[in-house]
């Protein structure tokens, strides 16, 4: 089976625009990089953030909101898949949820991937008014968020009544263009809820980590899988990495120095894949060997040059087909 790829956009959240003094041509400068990436057709998807404030911390820059750039983005596309790693179940009623992303999904004319977690970012709970509730409490709005959204999307007449969200008969339609209904990417690595919650009711996950934390990840996905009946087989795994390619023989020091900002070599390499296309390439296989079967590549200021998006296009996917 060949491995597939996707390509975050740059929507600000980490940083990523802030050379751009425009709201407008930051916009557009985003919708530059879906569109080389769709024109390269290397990559099956192109993705977004859900956040509000950006990274490391919160600075007063741009932020561009996950579900109205989802709404965008499929339509400044034709070909390429959209997708969100993740939304975050605690800033939107669930059902209303499962109504945009039926609406995104017909917009795309059947492209959306609906990535969906539990959240973590607690500055921008609270800045929005949306609290920050225990580890526990959101691990059970989680469950019954992707209840409700998946039966929104097969069934009539839905009627739940749970801890925290009560449905009567909400009426969604059109449904979706995608059958049974769009795929449903879980994000998070949790082994006692989250990894249960893929094996009942997503399509996809998307688990952080290193080979041997990815292996024995998926290794908890297959026994939750089997204890519900699930086939294994039916669910995409991937994992999100972090790539900086350089030309062979370059000095990394050097030529991450733009991208690295105040961010010293050795932290940003903690963060970083750095290597040219052979050597990013014997550091993905590993984790292709321990199950991987999508990678979501996240690559440095793509805003502003474009150019490593088709390198990698050209140069690293190929090696996977």
């Amino acid at each position: 089976m060949a491995v597939k790829f996707g390509v975050f956009v740059p929507q600000g959240w980490r940083l990523d625009l802030v050379e751009i003094e425009d709201p407008a041509e930051q916009y557009e400068a985003m919708t530059r990089v879906a569109r080389v990436a769709e024109e390269t057709g290397a990559y099956d998807s192109i993705w977004v953030y859900d956040h509000f404030h950006t990274v490391p911390t919160p600075e007063k820059e741009t932020t561009f909101e996950c579900w109205t750039i989802t709404a965008g983005l499929v339509r400044d596309t034709e070909r390429v898949k959209v997708g969100q790693m993740v939304t975050c179940n605690g800033y939107r009623n669930p059902a209303l949820l499962a109504k945009m992303a039926s609406t995104a999904d017909v917009m795309s004319h059947g492209r959306l991937l609906f990535g969906l977690g539990a959240g973590w970012y607690e500055h921008e709970w609270r800045a929005y008014g949306y609290g920050f509730p225990p580890v526990p409490e959101r691990m059970r709005a989680f469950r019954e968020a992707c209840e409700i959204i998946h039966r929104m999307w097969t069934e009539d007449d839905v009627v739940f009544d749970g801890e925290f969200y009560k449905i009567d008969r909400p009426i969604n339609e059109p449904k979706g263009v995608q059958k049974p209904h769009p795929p449903f990417w879980i994000g998070g690595s949790g082994e006692r809820v989250t990894l249960k919650l893929v094996a009942q009711w997503g399509d996809a996950c998307n688990v952080f980590g290193d080979p041997d934390t990815l292996r024995h990840k998926f290794g908890v996905l297959r026994r939750h899988c089997e204890s519900v009946g699930r086939d294994y087989g039916e669910i995409t795994r991937s994992t999100s990495v972090n790539v900086h390619l350089i030309d062979p023989g370059e000095d990394p020091e050097r030529a991450t120095r733009e991208a690295r900002g105040k961010r010293s070599f050795e932290e940003y390499a903690d963060m970083f894949m750095i290597g040219t296309p052979e050597q990013i390439c014997e550091r993905l296989q590993p984790r292709v060997e321990a199950g991987v079967q999508y990678f979501i590549v996240y690559l440095p200021r793509v805003a502003y040059d474009q150019e490593m998006v088709r390198r990698f296009a050209k140069e690293v996917v190929p090696n996977f087909a």
